[in-house]
């Protein structure tokens, strides 16, 4: 997953304002409290800060990839 097919996906789940609102604000337990943007900043890989912020969200796998999207390959660990 690309940088910005994870933007795209955040508006779609979460909707634009409050996607960015979380973004900025929520701070995601399993990567040591970070936020979503500070996650990418210090380049965590998109799908990881992705399926965190779903995870703790409580976003089902049915909403998780939107309306047309297959979720995208895990990176190499």
């Amino acid at each position: 997953m690309r940088e910005r097919e994870f933007w795209q996906l955040l508006e779609e789940v979460f909707g634009r304002v409050y996607g960015r609102s979380l973004a900025r604000d929520q701070r995601l337990r399993d990567l040591d409290s970070m936020t979503v943007v500070e996650a990418l900043d210090r380049g965590v890989e998109p799908r990881v800060v992705w399926n965190v912020l779903c995870d703790q969200m409580d976003v089902p796998d049915s909403r998780r990839w939107g309306k047309d999207h297959n979720a995208p390959p895990m990176p190499a660990a």
